[in-house]
Parts: structure tokens; C-alpha cells; sequence
């Protein structure tokens, strides 16, 4: 780990707990996070990635002291092996589908607060009308995606652009020795979907897949030391830090 460095550029080290080893650097609570944290954050945690299956904390995650960094992956030490289990071997690949909304927004009623009587019910089963086929329509390309791309696991989430279109994000949890594959299948889609614009990215470590099985158990703080305590004091890599399998080549 001596090439990688962590956030504000600081020194990345492996830390063993118990059958785990935490990717830790120290942090001051004086320094806060800002946007260049999370991206020293996340290229830490996509260089382990390369190597070894990780479970990254949240972001803004700080331990006081090993003390407390010990006693935390000691009490969640089974969770974290069976998600290790889980993930072991897969990646994320991520989608972005753009569709031009069914409904048409400038068809949307808008509703008064304190509207009353026939119209603004009838606006309110209209606009809830126009909110399920709209579901419905996400529901069938998120459907679709499923069937053509067969992932492991997946995470949808559906919103309306300010241009008119519906914008499916979807993330799809995949064998890492299948990317190419899934990369292939992407192209052969997009050429056949002509009616919905996509985008694609990927592999990533699966991010969406480990908050989902991963309960939080630390609370994100700026603060990381007491006043009784110095300074700097071994930490979570200041965003969260990947939590990964002990390896060999590393030890």
C-alpha cells in the first residue's frame, strides 16, 4: 500500500482486525471533508478493488482511536464475513436509461393546497393516473433490462428530468469474468432500444450491493478526537474505508 494515498494525501495503511484487514489513514478533526475527500475516497477503494473482494464504510466514517476501530469490526466480524461471502467474485455495472416521458409533462395539473371541490379532485386522479403509467413504463424497461442482461442482483431507482424524459438508474451486480459479456450484451441493446438513449459504466466495486446488506454501524462525524486525545488518531480512511479480505501479497 505504500504507492496509495489516501485523503489530503495521506499515508494508507493495512490495518488487521481479527480475520479482516481495514484499509485505514489518519484524519484530523480540524480538516473537513469536502468533494476532493470523496474522490481520493473512492480511488483507495477501487485500487483494493483490483485485488481483493471490499466492503467500503460510508463516507465521513471516523473512528477515535484503533481501540474503537477494533471493537467495531470485532462485533460486526460475522456480518462482514458473510458479506465478503456474498460478494466475493462480482462486481457492479451501472445504467442509465433516458425515456421520453408517456405522460407528458405539460399535461400535469397543478394542485392548489387549499383547491376544493370537483376540479381539483379530478385534477388529483389525473395526475395520479399519469403517476402510475409512468411506473408502469419503468417498471416494463426495468423488466426488460432484467431479462436481457440476467444480473445476479439489482438496484432500481426511477426520476423525472427536468427535460420531459424518465431517467432509470440501474445498478446490475454481475461476475467480474462477465463484464465483457455484459459489456457486449449493452451494445447490441442500445443499437435494437432506439426509442431510449443509455448510457454505461462500469465495473465498479458494488457499492449498492454493500449498503444494502451492510446495517449502519458506525454514525459518519467530523468529529474524530476528544479533547483528551491528539490531534491525529488512526481513522476509517476519512471517507469510509474499505474493508477487504487479508491477501498474501499484501500482508
Amino acid at each position: 500500500m505504500e504507492s496509495v494515498f489516501g485523503v489530503s494525501g495521506n499515508q494508507v495503511f493495512l490495518y488487521p482486525a481479527s480475520d479482516l484487514a481495514v484499509i485505514v489513514s489518519e484524519h484530523s478533526p480540524q480538516e473537513a471533508f469536502n468533494q476532493r475527500s470523496g474522490v481520493d475516497h473512492a480511488r483507495v477503494i477501487a485500487d483494493c478493488f483490483q485485488h481483493s473482494t471490499v466492503l467500503p464504510f460510508r463516507f465521513g466514517t471516523v473512528f477515535n482511536d484503533d481501540v474503537s476501530l477494533r471493537k467495531s469490526v470485532r462485533s460486526n466480524q460475522r456480518q462482514f464475513l458473510g458479506n465478503i461471502d456474498k460478494l466475493r467474485g462480482k462486481t457492479e455495472m451501472h445504467l442509465k436509461i433516458f425515456v421520453d416521458d408517456c405522460c407528458g409533462r405539460e399535461m400535469e395539473k397543478h394542485l392548489n393546497a387549499e383547491g376544493q371541490g370537483r376540479e381539483y379532485l379530478s385534477n388529483l386522479r389525473e395526475n395520479a393516473s399519469r403517476a402510475r403509467e409512468r411506473q408502469t413504463r419503468a417498471r416494463a424497461v426495468s423488466f426488460q433490462m432484467h431479462r436481457l442482461f440476467l444480473p445476479l442482483d439489482e438496484e432500481v431507482s426511477c426520476r423525472l428530468m427536468e427535460n420531459g424524459k424518465m431517467m432509470l438508474d440501474i445498478a446490475h451486480l454481475i461476475e467480474r469474468k462477465c463484464v465483457e459479456r455484459y459489456q457486449n450484451k449493452f451494445v447490441t441493446t442500445s443499437a435494437v432500444m432506439r426509442e431510449c438513449q443509455m448510457q454505461i459504466s462500469g465495473p465498479w466495486p458494488p457499492y449498492h450491493f454493500v449498503h444494502r446488506l451492510t446495517r449502519t454501524a458506525h454514525t459518519p462525524s467530523q468529529t474524530a478526537t476528544t479533547a483528551a486525545q491528539p490531534p491525529a488518531v488512526v481513522s476509517a480512511e476519512p471517507p469510509p474505508i474499505p474493508m477487504m479480505e487479508p491477501s498474501p501479497a499484501l500482508a
